[in-house]
């Protein structure tokens, strides 16, 4: 990376974020890997660590779970492999076998899953996979730890021997044991165990009488410890054949540390593999703590953070059940620059931390958690200024301090650089600083880099205001409650509401009239008219919020009623058509009649033959040829609308039955009662066709409509007016 200074990672407490991270970590190395990382040098090497992390996240969700990678510290063993004619412990052996092992099962696992896990494979492409160390350590040290008892010829015929004479120790013991007690020259106890050697527990007055080594005496003096004379006999052999096993095992770990030796490097590069392992492992564990992800990675100068947390919080609010607000910026080459204004603690220099510490992360190869569409691009520096910085060893107040680090900040800044800075030209007086902190920021921009800056300065919103590629800021603020909401809105300025958070706090009214008097009254109109212009914005988005919601309203209550009008004129076309139909029928029905009635007048078969089929093909003259499916279908359609028709004419008909009932009940609702008599114009009390009554029979009347006649009650039938 091109240049951070240490205050940069100390300003943005970046180091509390390894330390977070390696708390994850499963091995001693790869906690202190994780606490030493820094960003990386450059950004291809950024991408590949990146889409590595990424992958392990991944990793935690699929089938294809990668295998554990816990190791033991192997650098012990690096200092005695350098020196000729060491030897390596046991457990070095071990830990080098397991190693081993591990490395050769994960490269082989991302060998085979290398579509799922294509960077994690590519960084294990250059190690030599080697199952021979294993094997090699495996055929000389058991899973125990124990050399085995075939590691060499010389070793087994040793070993052989201990056993053969440590019988015969136990047989010449238990003799003299059995030998001096039917003597009682033994006490109570019999025997003991004295520098690991079985020894009788002799009564002091017949020490002389038992032959053997004297090993040591009770408390006492009351008891001997003695060796019996055979036994003694056969441990000194049995201590020559141990010492001789002894010089034996260390020749053979001496030439298994002398086959390992030339492969120094390539276990240094099997621990080195696995730690790295390791680190990816704790920070794929964070970034799911957190929610992390791998954003869209930009090749230009283009920084957009959508839903951007800042990473401490969110873990501090988690453990509290609390609330984190997510913060929204966009950094671009035509706005590059942002100057957040607003009151204290409405989360300014929180949402400029947010950005340093997720660039910070990014760039070292750890996941952050924003909305997966937001963008993010590489800085080859970042520079902050952030808090009180006054330094006591230097006897730098922190405006002479701040203005040590700005002549650092005009040294580095370029386009490639992102600045922080909080409380931007504070510390001196407010004129003068003000006026030194524009020139300073006309600088940067003119250098074209990117920064976020906090402020309390009217001419450093107003700079913004004036320069194309610099936008102001607010960190919105309730006026009614003066509570912060946390949400930055870009392309206004923000009011210090001083006065505001001055009278929520207690100070008296007559005291904050008088601070009004004594600034300028420009100063106050502007501050008035930018927190009027918040207000403002507030009701807008409510507002607009409002209008959305009813938009949202109307749209759906249009597209309802257009279905139900498509519904309507569907039934309307299918009523038409029944209708149609039905009048078919009914002349089709009198023109049979009318051939009915000729045949009964003449009795002629064929002439009523012909003139049925001509009448039955001048009909299928009018059909359309149509498919069964086609055919069943108009049937089926048919059916239903019928059905409903006459749904509704019962329902109708009832109605009007019980309207019927009602008015023959009610004296003051009868209608007068109406003779019908032939020739009378009628019609049905549910229908609109008209027709004339042709005859009266028995409460029935005939009634001609021309095109044919039907039989109706006169009960149904009524006056057409």
């Amino acid at each position: 990376m091109g240049y951070l200074p240490k205050k940069t990672l100390e300003d943005l407490e970046f180091f509390r974020v390894t330390e977070q991270i390696a708390d994850f970590a499963i091995t001693p190395m790869g906690k202190v890997s994780c606490i030493a990382m820094v960003p990386l040098p450059d950004p291809k090497t950024l991408l590949k660590e990146l889409q590595a992390v990424s992958e392990y996240l991944s990793s935690f969700e699929n089938d294809n779970r990668i295998p554990n990678h816990g190791f033991d510290d192997l650098s012990p063993a690096f200092q005695l492999l350098k020196i000729e004619n060491s030897v390596l412990e046991i457990t070095a052996f071990r830990n080098i076998a397991l190693a081993s092992q591990t490395v050769n099962t994960l490269l082989l696992f991302f060998s085979k899953f290398k579509s799922y896990y294509p960077s994690l494979h590519s960084l294990g492409s250059d190690i030599e996979v080697n199952k021979e160390i294993k094997k090699e350590i495996d055929s000389v040290i058991d899973r125990f730890g124990e050399i085995r008892d075939n590691a060499s010829d010389n070793l087994y015929t040793l070993r052989k021997q201990i056993q053969a004479f440590k019988g015969k120790i136990a047989q010449s013991f238990n003799k003299a044991l059995s030998h001096y007690q039917n003597l009682d020259y033994l006490d109570d106890i019999r025997e003991s165990v004295v520098e690991n050697k079985r020894v009788l527990a002799v009564k002091a007055m017949y020490r002389r009488k038992v032959k053997g080594g004297i090993m040591g005496n009770s408390k006492t003096g009351s008891i001997i410890f003695i060796e019996p004379e055979a036994t003694h006999n056969f441990s000194r052999e049995l201590q020559n054949l141990v010492f001789e096993e002894s010089e034996e095992i260390k020749k053979i770990l001496s030439q298994l540390t002398d086959y390992l030796r030339p492969l120094l490097d390539l276990i240094k590069h099997y621990q080195g593999y696995l730690i790295h392992i390791d680190t990816l492992f704790a920070r794929a564990r964070y970034a799911q703590a957190i929610n992390a992800i791998l954003p869209i990675f930009s090749d230009q100068q283009d920084l957009e953070l959508k839903n951007a947390y800042h990473p401490l919080l969110y873990r501090t609010h988690q453990s509290e059940n609390k609330k984190t607000f997510p913060q929204d910026i966009h950094l671009h080459p035509k706005s590059r620059i942002v100057v957040i204004s607003g009151p204290n603690a409405g989360g300014k220099s929180i949402t400029l931390k947010t950005v340093g510490l997720l660039q910070l992360m990014l760039q070292s190869g750890i996941l952050i958690p924003v909305h997966e569409k937001s963008r993010v691009c590489w800085f080859d520096s970042i520079l902050t200024d952030i808090g009180d910085n006054q330094s006591i060893e230097n006897h730098l107040s922190t405006y002479s301090y701040r203005l040590k680090n700005m002549k650092g900040f005009l040294r580095k800044c370029d386009d490639k650089t992102l600045f922080l800075i909080d409380e931007f030209g504070t510390g001196s007086d407010p004129e003068l600083g003000g006026a030194l902190a524009e020139v300073i920021l006309e600088d940067f921009y003119q250098r074209k880099s990117f920064g976020l800056i906090t402020t309390h300065y009217a001419n450093l919103k107003l700079l913004a205001d004036e320069q194309t590629a610099m936008v102001n800021a607010n960190m919105q603020f309730d006026d009614k409650t003066l509570e912060p909401i946390f949400k930055l809105i870009l392309g206004e300025a923000g009011s210090s509401f001083t006065f505001e958070v001055a009278q929520k706090n207690g100070i008296p009214f007559s005291l904050i009239n008088r601070a009004k008097k004594k600034i300028e009254r420009g100063k106050v109109r502007f501050d008035a008219t930018i927190a009027k212009m918040q207000k403002e914005r507030h009701q807008m988005a409510q507002t607009g919020k409002s209008l959305k919601e009813k938009e949202n309203k109307f749209e759906n209550e249009s597209e309802r009623l257009e279905k139900l009008n498509e519904k309507l004129k569907s039934k309307l076309v299918n009523y038409q058509e029944l209708f149609d139909h039905n009048q078919r029928m009914i002349v089709l029905g009198n023109k049979l009649n009318d051939l009915a009635e000729r045949f009964f007048q003449n009795n002629k078969k064929r002439p009523m033959i012909a003139e049925l089929l001509h009448l039955v093909e001048s009909e299928n003259a009018k059909r359309k040829r149509k498919t069964a499916a086609q055919a069943k279908k108009d049937r089926d359609v048919k059916k239903e609308v019928a059905k409903e028709v006459n749904q509704k004419l019962v329902s109708i008909r009832k109605e009007k039955k019980k309207k019927k009932e009602k008015a023959t009940l009610d004296p003051t609702q009868t209608k007068p009662l109406v003779t019908l008599k032939v020739g009378d114009k009628v019609r049905m009390l549910d229908g609109k066709s008209v027709g004339s009554i042709d005859a009266i029979e028995k409460q029935k009347a005939i009634v001609n409509y021309g095109l044919f006649t039907t039989q109706v009650s006169l009960d149904q039938l009524e006056i057409a007016n």
